[in-house]
């Protein structure tokens, strides 16, 4: 009787073994999906700053220009697309320094020496590695500007140095100079306006994500 309850079981262990495999189930890995998000250039939000200088030791003279008109692929999936497709168009009449005396000697001795209504301007390259490369025009020459950009929760930050002689504009500085020695003359005495202008453009693009 004893032999016959021993077999039963082993039949039924050996059965339970065979039916799950003698493991126990795994478990299937949840796939995790990644939202899908969809840009648009904000207009609103750009903004395009720019810094002078004056004396020999570099005081700063900072402004904006309050319009700029941006063309490009303004929507997609693809933020850095959207960014490589922009291009601008500025009207120098535009230029605010926070001193109306300022803008309109800026806007007649400097542009107006040069015969520069507008300047336009192109990205051509947003490097990996946080280097990037416009296409400006200004005084009917289109030259190249080399900066740094930064693309963190969709907000775009680009930054330059330009020297606006390499656009041949070097009568208009020396023009706005001389309508604005005693402004331009620091405590040594020299009447200096440098042609070094720092620029920085920054715009955020909205996103719809899912």
């Amino acid at each position: 009787m004893k032999k016959a309850y021993f077999t039963s079981v082993f039949v039924l262990t050996a059965l339970f073994l065979t039916s799950c495999g003698g493991e126990a189930p795994k478990e299937e890995a949840l796939e995790v999906q990644e939202p899908v998000c969809f840009y648009s250039y904000n207009h609103e939000s750009s903004e395009m700053t720019w810094t002078a200088f004056k004396f020999n030791d570099k005081t700063a003279v900072g402004g904006t220009f309050t319009k700029i008109n941006v063309e490009g692929t303004t929507e997609g999936n693809d933020p850095m697309a959207i960014l490589k497709s922009l291009s601008f168009d500025i009207p120098v009449s535009t230029i605010e320094s926070q001193n109306e005396d300022r803008n309109g000697k800026i806007i007649k001795y400097f542009f107006g020496t040069i015969g520069t209504e507008n300047i336009t301007g192109k990205i051509v390259e947003l490097g990996e590695n946080g280097e990037a490369t416009l296409e400006v025009t200004m005084n009917n020459m289109a030259q190249e500007v080399k900066g740094q950009y930064t693309f963190v929760d969709d907000k775009f930050e680009f930054s330059a140095t330009i020297d606006v002689a390499n656009w041949k504009s070097s009568p208009g500085i020396a023009a706005l100079n001389k309508i604005c020695k005693d402004l331009h003359t620091g405590p040594d005495g020299v009447s200096k306006l440098w042609s070094e202008v720092d620029l920085k453009f920054s715009t955020t693009l909205a996103s719809d994500c899912n």
